[in-house]
């Protein structure tokens, strides 16, 4: 008898060192549960098996892999899986059908005849439950005490396997989103501008940084049918991937519509129509576009929602904030009524535009830099160059957050006349 019994432990030994062998060389999710659900038929020599995974956010149990069926999701806290899952216990079911926590469902839309099943969870290598593992039908009678013993074998092996290959998944995919990001955020910038126009009596600069990866604003300069310069600065709402994509396309349409028209209320009218097609409900675009023409010295412009726009008067002392003249784009399909706005600049004036990022950046306590402050740094700053005026703004900006992170994209462009 002991002599049987040695043969035996021997045999599970040898059996839970090739599942080791077979789990530490498999490198993708769905194989290795294969092997496990494999592993389990093989060393408790029962008729099918299931591996459950724990999806911790949902609170679900679901399989990938189980013998001769589809997968399934229910609940983590119904039934024997759940059970073993909750009390992180082996549960041992002689006879199915005289068990109450039985699902008699599964059998009759399958049409399986499920006699007895012993259920384990799988600890992780830090102790936390990665799923369950259910063996259906003994071959030769009931689950026995040995076969919970070689299970809680098994289950640890598994799970820590499961476990790591789940966690290198995990990095693989981040690492991949992150490149993925890095791509899309080098497309973005290169659509921004590589230089400033050189525009005779004036000094213009533009300014992005992004909150995250890529974000929803952008700026750019456009070259009109005359000779005039035109400037685009647009916020989409939200900032990350999906932002960025809009306001790429808001750049390429403004690009476009401006090589017809050179009057920003039709640039715009043209632009948000097309953006009314193609944005989801919720989603809007605040856009400022404007014409300088260097000999009248003045700027044509139109403000779809986005403001306010800031003219520094430099015989005042101070900025006149411009409202908004129109509807933000992609919200109303027609924005016939609207009409370009002209904003005149004497000598030392500066038309300075921003997206909100910048003045509504917080500090620890919770208050807003604001617009006061803004105009107030605009004055202070005014003899800078408009590129190095930026830069200080946004300098400033950072100073008084101390230390809070950057929560919104920040976009500017400074147009002032020398």
């Amino acid at each position: 008898m002991t002599d049987m019994t040695d043969d035996r432990q021997l045999s599970d030994l040898n059996a839970l060192l090739d599942v080791s062998r077979e789990l530490g060389a498999t490198t993708e999710l769905v194989p290795l549960l294969e092997k496990v659900e494999h592993a389990i038929r093989q060393v408790l020599e029962c008729d099918r098996a299931t591996v459950f995974l724990f999806d911790r956010a949902a609170d679900e149990l679901y399989s990938v892999v189980a013998t001769g069926e589809k997968g399934i999701r229910f609940s983590a806290r119904l039934g024997i899986a759940g059970e073993a899952l909750q009390g992180q216990t082996v549960v041992n079911v002689p006879d199915a059908y005289a068990d109450a926590r039985f699902n008699r469902a599964i059998d009759k839309a399958t049409g399986y005849r499920t006699r007895n099943l012993l259920t384990f969870p799988m600890p992780g290598y830090d102790g936390r439950v990665v799923g369950v593992l259910q063996a259906l039908n003994k071959q030769d009678g009931p689950f026995d005490a040995c076969d919970e013993a070689r299970a809680s074998d098994l289950a640890m092996l598994a799970g820590v396997a499961i476990q790591r290959q789940m966690l290198l998944d995990e990095y693989a995919e981040k690492q991949q989103l992150e490149r993925d990001l890095s791509l899309a955020r080098d497309i973005q910038q290169r659509l921004l501008p590589r230089g400033n126009p050189s525009v005779r009596g004036y000094d213009i600069a533009g300014y992005n940084k992004p909150a995250d990866a890529t974000g929803g604003d952008c700026y750019d300069y456009v070259s009109v049918q005359t000779h005039s310069t035109g400037f685009l600065l647009a916020d989409v709402t939200g900032h990350g991937v999906g932002p960025a994509l809009i306001a790429a396309e808001c750049r390429a349409l403004v690009r476009a519509f401006s090589l017809k028209s050179s009057d920003p209320a039709e640039v715009l009218r043209e632009t948000n129509r097309v953006l009314c097609d193609d944005l989801d409900s919720g989603r809007f675009v605040t856009a400022f576009f404007g014409i300088l023409d260097p000999d009248a010295h003045i700027v044509r412009f139109l403000s779809a929602g986005h403001g306010p726009i800031l003219h520094y008067r430099r015989l005042r002392g101070r900025c006149d904030e411009l409202p908004a003249t129109t509807y933000p784009l992609g919200i109303v399909p027609e924005l016939d009524s609207c009409e370009s706005q002209v904003v005149p600049l004497a000598r030392g004036d500066m038309l300075v535009l921003t997206t909100d990022g910048l003045f509504e950046w917080h500090d620890p306590d919770g208050d807003q830099y604001g617009l006061e402050r803004l105009n107030a740094s605009i004055h202070d700053c005014r003899d800078m160059p408009a590129d190095a005026l930026i830069h200080e703004l946004h300098r400033r900006v950072v100073a008084f957050g101390r230390g809070t992170p950057q929560a919104d994209d920040i976009t500017a462009i400074i147009v002032k006349r020398v």
